[in-house]
């Protein structure tokens, strides 16, 4: 929103600032817990100890995050960034403003056909920030539809995204899928996970495109009839 909405400023400049190495260092952590989950939850013989070796890697990998976190998150640092915020917050004119518009012009662009793992990234994080502006526009139906298609995507990409991770750590100390049942797995999940994912982006954008240029012309017609309208009146006048 502050990216977004927030005139430019240094103290907007700070506050992103502030708030990308927080979010960085806690999503960081967060992927950790999530890795640590998937692992645990899948039905792969370890007869080559594989999986147990990483789970370990990966706790210690955790505790070095949290410490991280812990220590960036500082009471000095959190004093800080309310006070800019604050400041921000003061300075955002909502006037005028349509939250669901602004979602749907940063929709990304299906440009690359067919997606790849680097555009299928980029794609997740532009239909993260479109999401949260929509829900900027409240409960009507219409943030609610957009909202709702940009979740699932969201979800699926994020579930690919949390596998392939995991995948290149297992890859980097395991090698490849003949060398390791474990790497062949998660290459296997990875792949499937990218297919459901790369559909489910394909099939939102392609329906909220449509439902914007649907609304457009609804607008326009409407304007249009007003000032028909107008013009009838003025004449008979």
């Amino acid at each position: 929103m502050l990216d977004t909405l927030a005139p430019q400023s240094r103290n907007k400049k700070k506050v992103l600032k502030l708030v990308g190495k927080l979010r960085k260092r806690a999503g960081k952590l967060r992927d950790i817990d999530v890795q640590i989950a998937f692992l645990k939850s899948l039905k792969v013989p370890d007869r080559q100890g594989q999986r147990a070796h990483l789970l370990e890697v990966l706790d210690q990998e955790h505790a070095r995050r949290a410490k991280k976190l812990t220590k960036a998150v500082d009471s000095s640092t959190l004093r800080e960034l309310r006070k800019r915020l604050r400041r921000e917050q003061a300075e955002i004119d909502f006037d005028g403003i349509d939250p669901l518009h602004l979602a749907a012009q940063s929709l990304p662009k299906l440009d690359h056909i067919p997606l790849t793992e680097q555009s299928l990234h980029a794609y997740r994080i532009a239909a993260k920030q479109a999401r949260y502006l929509a829900e900027l526009a409240g409960d009507t139906p219409a943030a609610k539809t957009f909202v709702d298609e940009l979740t699932r995507v969201q979800d699926a990409a994020g579930e690919w995204h949390d596998a392939m991770k995991l995948k290149e750590k297992a890859e980097k100390r395991f090698g490849g899928a003949s060398d390791s049942a474990l790497v062949s797995m998660l290459q296997n999940i990875s792949r499937a996970r990218f297919r459901s994912a790369s559909n489910s982006l394909t099939a939102a954008i392609t329906a909220l495109s449509h439902n914007q240029n649907q609304n457009a012309a609804s607008r326009l017609q409407n304007k249009k009839a007003v000032t028909d309208d107008v013009v009838t009146s003025r004449a008979v006048a």
